[in-house]
Parts: structure tokens; C-alpha cells; sequence
């Protein structure tokens, strides 16, 4: 597949009603804040797990769209089936831990895992751990979704109504409950900031086809990832600026301040926003220089 000719960027909106929409591990999985001005946090990891998870339920069994970094999977695994694929004999004393020396061979192993990992070829990877397959600088980056306006994480006791061993519902009388508490943020518009280089493009073969994949993923991001936690998350809005030339026709912070969230609410109403109605999305198409055109794609 060709690679693709056009530089993009994107801005992506999302939200979460009563939900958890990145937890912390360092802070008992509160949701992330920026702690000067109290807005949520998703960061760039979170956005890139779920389009890798739309991936692979939407190509599942396709061959191209094999996806590197799995939920538990072993990368050094993942590098030994290009050298097999390729019929590549380890370096005797250093095993497969570094490139062949031929560096047409070195080439290919790296291309072979751009040809057969949606996510390398996307997003890069470093593949250079034990068993090497180089590394990749992918095409297509994602900024942490900051929070429109602050949030206030609260947190929610809960009640299981059963215990886990026999010691517990002795000690209990027979009651058998188990007290949890849960976080959650009642209401949160996250915005986030993507770039696609059709120059990095170039050298992993991201495709228009890919393109396309990763548009469909970002609009349906949260609907095959319901749970306890994120059981109310919606993809908004996606804003693609598509630039004339592949090194770009404008910076991208130029763009990107073209499009502004702002509240619908009317003065004395409620302060706290709840849902989506109360915000608006302009974009002012005024501003965007000359050879980059702007299209809503949700």
C-alpha cells in the first residue's frame, strides 16, 4: 500500500458522565488531574489502548493488522517472528540481539514488522529489546486530552453483597457484605491533539487505508470499552485539518487554537457542566491559512 502524501493534524472530544475515564494507579486510581487547575487527564497510552483494541476486534484475523503491543503480550516474541518469517540465522555468539549485519536484511526486519503491526507502523515502536527488530518513529502521535473546564473527582462507597472466603463470613455473623468505594467524576469534556506526518509516513508505509482505520476507530473509540468504570463515554467531535504538501502548510498550534470549546449556559444557571449541550464547538475557518482545509468527520 502507498503511504499516505498529506500531513494532518486533529482535535478529538470526548466525554464521561459518572465514570472513571483514566484512573492513577499511583493515587488509588483516582482520575488524573492537573493538580494547579484541577482538569482532568487522559493521557496519550490510554487513547492509543483503545484505537489498538478497535483494531483488532474491527480487523480481527486480517493479515497487516496484527497488533505488537497486546494485552500481555511478550515483545521479544513478537521480534522472533520476523527473523523467522524472514529466514534469518542469529548471530552465533550475540543471538538475535543485534540487527544482521547486512543492512538491506536489518531493513527488512524492521519492515516486516511495519507490514504486519497496525500499531508499529502507526504509532512506531522500540524494538530493540533482546531479540531486535530495530525501531520505528511512527507517523501518527496523540498529546495527553486535557479537560475543558476543572473536574471534582468524587468518591462513591459501595456494597458487595458476598464475601470471598468462609474466615470472612464467619467474623461477619453470616452477614456477608464487603464495603468498596469506587471514583468517579459526575461530568468531564476531554480534548485532546493528534498528528499524522506523511513524511514519517514514508518510511512505515502508513496508508491511506490506515488512515481511514484510525479516523473509524477515534469515532467509535469508547463503544466496545464499556465497564463499571467507563460505562458512560462518548466520542464528540473529530476536527481534521488535511494539509496541500506532505511537510505541512501551517503550524499545527496555529490550527488547533482555530477551534474553541465554549459554554452554552446563560448567566445564574448552573455552573457545573453536565452534558455536552453545554459546551459549543467553533471553529474559525476564517483563520486557517491557505492550503489546509478543515473537515468534521464526527
Amino acid at each position: 500500500m502507498t503511504a499516505i502524501s498529506h500531513r494532518y493534524e486533529f482535535v478529538f472530544l470526548f466525554d464521561i458522565t459518572n465514570g472513571n475515564p483514566n484512573g492513577d494507579p499511583d493515587a488509588g486510581n483516582l482520575p488524573r488531574l492537573d493538580p494547579e487547575t484541577s482538569r482532568g487527564l487522559v493521557t496519550d497510552v490510554s487513547l492509543k489502548r483503545k484505537i489498538r483494541n478497535f483494531v483488532t476486534l474491527d480487523k480481527e484475523d486480517v493479515a497487516g493488522y496484527a497488533i505488537y503491543m497486546q494485552e500481555k503480550a511478550i515483545l521479544n516474541q513478537q521480534h522472533q517472528k520476523a527473523w523467522e518469517a524472514l529466514g534469518l540465522p542469529p548471530d552465533a555468539k550475540e543471538q538475535y540481539k543485534k540487527l544482521p549485519k547486512d543492512e538491506a536484511k536489518a531493513r527488512e526486519l524492521t519492515a516486516w514488522m511495519c507490514r504486519n503491526f497496525y500499531d508499529v507502523r502507526t504509532f512506531g515502536a522500540v524494538m530493540t529489546t533482546g531479540v531486535n527488530a530495530g525501531q520505528v518513529r511512527g507517523p501518527v502521535q496523540l498529546a495527553f486530552a486535557t479537560s475543558v473546564d476543572p473536574v471534582v473527582p468524587l468518591e462513591i462507597s459501595i456494597t458487595r453483597m458476598a464475601v470471598t472466603t468462609e474466615k470472612e463470613a464467619e467474623a461477619q455473623s453470616g452477614d456477608n457484605r464487603t464495603m468498596g468505594r469506587k471514583h468517579i467524576i459526575p461530568y468531564g469534556l476531554y480534548r485532546a491533539h493528534g498528528f499524522v506526518s506523511a513524511k514519517l509516513a514514508e518510511r512505515t508505509g502508513f496508508s491511506d487505508t490506515d488512515l481511514e482505520l484510525l479516523w473509524r476507530a477515534l469515532a467509535n473509540l469508547f463503544e466496545h470499552d464499556r465497564s463499571a468504570a467507563r460505562g458512560e463515554m462518548a466520542s464528540r467531535k473529530l476536527i481534521v485539518f488535511e494539509h496541500e504538501s506532505a511537510m505541512g502548510n501551517a503550524p499545527a498550534h496555529v490550527l488547533f487554537d482555530a477551534v474553541k470549546v465554549v459554554r452554552t449556559q446563560a448567566e445564574g444557571e448552573a455552573s457545573a457542566p453536565r452534558r455536552f449541550a453545554d459546551y459549543r464547538v467553533e471553529i474559525d475557518r476564517e483563520s486557517i491559512p491557505a492550503g489546509v482545509s478543515v473537515k468534521e468527520l464526527l
